[in-house]
């Protein structure tokens, strides 16, 4: 059975090699370490099996003109993968931030299972991947990232 928590301090390292596997390489990792030494960590949730981390999602602070967190990144073990854990996560996250709308890069096809559709808002990511959901939803917005992002390249 799949249980969803918030990240301890003792998470971290398994984080990181979550997400290293997921992403089949450490940019991912290098990025929640540099959002979490920021300061900029505002959500880490953890799906756990028998005592393993399985998944992990990550919700960050956005400038944006109404409540928004970035969702970056959310990954599953590729042993677990296609068993719903990563919708699960957002799910999770969602509820962790009622009032909030989410932004994420990625996959649409992927992203609008959980709701999300693309966006033309303005900031330095912008184009067909740039997807929302929640409350506040206008058709114009800027946005901007927290400043780890900027690492990613």
């Amino acid at each position: 059975m799949t249980r969803i928590r918030p990240e301890t301090p003792g998470d971290t390292a398994a984080i990181s090699d979550l997400l290293i596997r997921a992403f089949d390489g450490p940019a991912e990792a290098r990025l929640v370490d540099q959002l979490r030494r920021d300061g900029d960590l505002d959500l880490s949730l953890v799906a756990v099996e028998d005592g393993r981390i399985v998944g992990s999602i990550v919700l960050s602070p956005l400038r944006a003109p109404f409540p928004a967190r970035a969702l970056a990144p959310v990954a599953v073990a590729p042993d677990r993968q296609r068993a719903g854990i990563g919708t699960a996560l957002i799910a999770a996250a969602f509820a962790a931030r009622p009032g909030h709308t989410i932004v994420v890069l990625g996959d649409p096809a992927y992203y609008a299972r959980s709701g999300f559709r693309p966006v033309g808002w303005d900031c330095a990511y912008a184009g067909p991947f740039l997807q929302a959901a929640g409350p506040h939803m206008p058709e114009r917005a800027t946005i901007a990232y927290a400043p780890a992002f900027g690492a990613l390249g």
